[in-house]
């Protein structure tokens, strides 16, 4: 399978596929495709998982993409303004993202929710700190918010991370949830009762534009459009 990374602000990834070659996406997560392409959407990994991830706010049901011709090409175009990344997977190694992040993957790689095996992150942490798992072998593509920046996180190292931001990081990293402290950041920060908690080692990326703080900043004008209607 090949693949090329097209545009800029709203990018889209087109895939060359042979055939028998598979590819997966959340429900309406295509683009375009050649017609030799066929469609078929199921839960994917059973009921279990198809509710964890309608649960998290993921789709339900995955459609899987074979290419029935010699040859085809296959789209996927970010829903929001940013950048994709395509991720090449080792059997077994397994990356964490943003709930937002997945845009497609290979048929071999395995797809599911990474719950946090915390009772403060499940209580607290709300909707941004719901993270996705994915795990080769394969190549996944992934659209990031905004721009990104990486670090590499030495042993032991801390960074705290607006929850938003986070937007993967290598299985290695330690994920937790820390309190704001003092009473008057809590009410007066903006910046919620909760950071998200990487401690190393292993690489992170953070994404500049959080689409949650997108929405934030266009409300008001939709609420201005509303209005006038």
């Amino acid at each position: 399978m090949k693949y090329k990374i097209i545009g800029e602000t709203l990018p889209a990834v087109v895939l060359e596929m042979q055939q028998g070659e598979q590819v997966f996406t959340e429900s309406g997560g295509m683009s375009w495709m050649d017609p030799c392409f066929k469609m078929e959407t199921s839960t994917r990994g059973g009921a279990m998982k198809a509710l964890k991830r309608s649960f998290s706010g993921n789709s339900l049901f995955l459609t899987t993409y074979s290419c029935g011709g010699p040859s085809g090409k296959i789209a996927f175009a970010a829903s929001f303004p940013g950048n994709i990344r395509a991720i090449k997977l080792e059997a077994g190694q397994s990356i964490i993202c943003a709930k937002t992040a997945f845009l497609a993957a290979e048929h071999s790689v395995d797809f599911s929710i990474y719950f946090k095996k915390s009772f403060k992150t499940g209580i607290f942490g709300g909707a941004g700190f719901v993270l996705q798992k994915l795990t080769g072998p394969g190549i996944v593509f992934l659209e990031l918010s905004g721009s990104t920046v990486e670090y590499t996180l030495e042993p032991g190292q801390v960074m705290n991370v607006d929850q938003g931001h986070v937007a993967l990081f290598q299985e290695s990293v330690h994920f937790d949830v820390t309190q704001v402290k003092g009473a008057k950041n809590v009410l007066f920060s903006g910046e919620g009762l909760f950071f998200a908690t990487l401690t190393g080692p292993g690489r992170v990326v953070l994404q500049t534009m959080p689409i949650s703080k997108l929405a934030e900043a266009l409300s008001p004008y939709l609420a201005v459009n509303n209005g006038s209607n």
